[in-house]
């Protein structure tokens, strides 16, 4: 599935120290851009014209005005921003591998979740989530998606940890687009144990797998791929959302839930690794810190819609961190308290919850969407200015994840996650507020050029990387067969009342 590298286009091969005098007596660079409109996301968050930005292997060596920058650097390769802002890669705190290969199906018939979980455990193979992998990643980059974190499969419903084989294929893939990426795995949700299929050519056998099971494939996992990839790639440990009825559990359930839930936690902490959950509502931060004591600055809790002034000061006080979706239809069903959870001091970031069952991981797209929704609930167009939306996507998304100090912005000593947006398009024009185009005018298609870690992903809309034609053929041959094991072909019919009325049945 891959093409293999053409040097004469992929960059940051070299280590910082390969710096040197080059042919013109300049410092010799692996990257040089210039000429563009440079968003910073620095602490004075400012904006430079006509700037650039120089890179010695994955990191930033220096940012100002494009002739001094010129007359010191010359770069291995150049890249004109003339018309171009430039700004960091977005960050997309939540998604689910899996959903990119049945993003719509069984749409607005209530058996989305029902297919997901039935595929993922039953339907899917190691090429399943590689190809899986491969699509979405190619579609991140695309998209201008730099540092991404998806669950291995449904949330809770479904985490595909019964073999390591599946995360093996998955990470393999991510680290071939060149994403920075977090892969979150651990059990799921209880009783156990759980049944997978797993298959070999058109056969397979359904197994037992346990919760310690999980929790050691988990761990191997952790063991193969934290840090690989020069440090690009991440594991974090989730464990499933649980809710305050769920205290009427017996006595034994419920100290066996508190003990998995502690010992997926204890995993978390022994590796130093970011701690995630999906899911939670109205209760369920307070039952998660006050039953099971999971939550922490490395803690990081999806959805968390409908909380209480209680559930607030509970996330501000412990520095747990929060991924607001507001495209997501859990953020349709309760409030999202976003303007409670800024004023009481906690950080939030944005995630697409994406790509599925009616979402992209354009960032662009819930941008603007989080600026309408919660202008529209207080009535007020002061509400969510569009700064702190792109901080959410930026360099709070960093420090929700604890790379702020590598992440999040263009500064000196940083790495160079670096996107540009072409600003001369028809509906980015005039070429005036750079700030203001990129967070009510531009998507996900007007990103030209993608770099992480000092390498280039993605050339004037041409992604590197991967054959983009040979990934879509893949995930197309892939996507079926998983519906065709499953027996899921009905639902990709489109629902009755789809047409003309004003509500479905």
């Amino acid at each position: 599935m891959r093409r293999p590298y053409r040097p004469a286009l992929v960059i940051g091969v070299c280590l910082s120290a390969c710096t040197g005098a080059g042919s013109s007596g300049r410092t010799a660079v692996d990257l040089l851009i210039t000429g563009g409109t440079v968003i910073t996301m620095d602490a004075q968050r400012r904006v430079l014209e006509d700037a650039a930005v120089a890179v010695a292997g994955d990191s930033i060596i220096a940012i100002g005005p494009s002739a001094e920058l010129s007359a010191q650097y010359e770069g291995r390769e150049v890249i004109d921003a003339k018309r171009h802002i430039v700004m960091p890669g977005l960050i997309d705190g939540h998604g689910h591998a899996g959903h990119g290969l049945v993003k719509s199906l069984g749409m607005d018939t209530g058996e989305w979740y029902p297919a997901t979980e039935a595929i993922y455990s039953l339907g899917s193979t190691v090429d399943f989530w590689r190809a899986e992998a491969l699509l979405t990643g190619t579609e991140r980059v695309r998209f201008g998606v730099t540092t991404a974190l998806s669950f291995l499969g449904g949330g809770d419903m479904v985490m595909r940890t019964d073999s390591a084989k599946y995360g093996d294929a998955y990470m393999q893939a991510i680290d071939s687009v060149g994403l920075r990426f977090f892969l979150a795995v651990g059990p799921r949700r209880p009783p156990f144990p759980k049944v997978f299929a797993q298959w070999t050519g058109d056969s397979s056998r359904r197994v037992d797998i346990s919760f310690d099971q999980q929790l050691r494939v988990s761990e191997a996992l952790i063991d193969k791929w934290n840090g690989a990839g020069k440090g690009r790639l991440h594991i974090a440990m989730a464990f499933p959302t649980h809710h305050p009825e769920e205290g009427t559990l017996s006595d034994s359930a419920m100290s066996e839930l508190v003990a998995q839930a502690r010992a997926t936690r204890a995993l978390s902490r022994k590796h130093k690794l970011l701690f995630t959950q999906d899911g939670h509502s109205k209760g369920s931060v307070k039952f998660a810190h006050e039953v099971f004591d999971i939550l922490g600055p490395d803690a990081l809790l999806s959805h968390a819609t409908g909380m209480t002034d209680e559930e607030v000061a509970i996330v501000a006080k412990t520095g747990t961190r929060i991924v607001h979706n507001p495209s997501a239809n859990a953020a349709i069903r309760e409030r999202f308290t976003l303007t409670e959870l800024l004023d009481a001091g906690a950080t939030v970031m944005l995630g697409s919850d994406g790509v599925g069952p009616d979402r992209s991981y354009d960032m662009f797209r819930h941008i603007f969407q989080a600026m309408r929704y919660h202008r529209a609930y207080f009535r007020d167009t002061k509400v969510l200015p569009a700064g702190k939306a792109l901080e959410m996507v930026t360099i709070d998304a960093a420090r929700a994840l604890g790379l702020e100090k590598e992440i999040g912005s263009l500064e000196t000593g940083k790495k160079a996650d670096i996107i540009l947006i072409d600003a001369s398009r028809p509906h980015m024009a005039p070429m005036h507020m750079p700030l203001y185009r990129v967070a009510y005018f531009a998507n996900g298609n007007d990103v030209s050029t993608v770099v992480v870690n000092g390498r280039v992903l993605m050339r004037d809309r041409k992604v590197l990387t991967v054959n983009e034609t040979e990934v879509v053929d893949f995930a197309q041959r892939e996507a079926d067969a998983a519906i065709r094991r499953t027996g899921l072909e009905k639902l990709m019919r489109t629902p009755e009342g789809f047409w003309g009325r004003s509500r479905f049945p």
